[in-house]
């Protein structure tokens, strides 16, 4: 009499007293399995073929001891890529010995297993009646935090930080708060003279930070070219080399 079983996702051909190394079992050694998904038992001649499985059908087995396979090496290369890896790899095994093989009237062990889930559920759906109040007062608090940004955005615009002006420092800063110019806006619609009365060394970095007007170096043009006078005191023009001036000099010596 021989049976053909599912047993850890792979399927089998056992016969009593057999050994059968499968992939490994969370069944501790010594103790017994039994395995329900039985596709196919042939006694003699009688054959009985399931859909998928045979009602009532059971292999009963116990397990000798958990091993690991013989070592497997796994090599990987990309050619031309320098790209090489070798690992090596020993399956996790456990080995049985099948004890006995029932054509029908087993009990299945799936069963208890089922009737332990149903309370499961029934707690699940009792869940989530306690976590709506919750819900319920998170939307509440969603609800009061947008009135509460107005109140923020008033306090930010009572005053600005003058110290991001350029040359703006903290004495000059403070000046200008005791004087009632705490904004941009107020400092931008004063007059440059008030000003200089508060703080007089800054003057001239208010009116191009909020201007953008200030002094520019003058640069004198000739035909059309920009023209800036060297450290010596002489001048170069952009796109000239006085280096063919000095040669023609030096030429003009050798002649004499």
């Amino acid at each position: 009499m021989y049976a053909i079983v599912e047993i850890a996702g792979q399927q089998f051909k056992v016969a009593k007293d057999q050994k059968v190394f499968v992939n490994r079992l969370s069944t501790e050694e010594g103790k017994k399995v039994d395995f329900d998904n039985v596709l196919l038992i042939g006694d003699g001649s009688n054959v009985t073929l399931g859909a998928p499985a045979i009602d009532g059908a059971q292999v009963s087995a116990k397990v000798l001891k958990h091993l690991k396979g013989d070592k497997v090496i796994v090599f990987k290369k990309k050619r031309r890529k320098g790209y090489r890896v070798k690992n090596g790899h020993r399956q996790a095994l456990t080995e049985i010995v099948i004890e006995s093989i029932v054509a029908s009237g087993a009990k299945k062990a799936t069963k208890v297993e089922n009737e332990g889930a149903k309370p499961a559920k029934k707690a699940e759906k009792a869940a989530p009646k306690k976590a709506e109040p919750k819900a319920a007062a998170k939307t509440e608090a969603t609800k009061a935090a947008p009135k509460a940004k107005p109140a923020a955005k008033k306090a930010t615009g009572k005053a600005d930080d003058l110290k991001k002006i350029e040359g703006v420092g903290p004495k000059a800063a403070e000046a200008f708060v005791n004087a009632g110019l705490d904004t941009f806006a107020k400092i931008a619609e004063t007059k440059p003279e008030k000003l200089s009365e508060l703080a007089p060394d800054i003057l001239d970095m208010v009116r191009t930070h909020l201007t953008g007007k200030g002094k520019r170096k003058k640069t004198k043009k000739r035909g059309g070219k920009q023209v800036k006078r060297s450290s010596k005191g002489k001048r170069s023009s952009k796109g000239k080399h006085s280096s063919k001036h000095s040669r023609k000099k030096k030429r003009k010596t050798k002649s004499k």
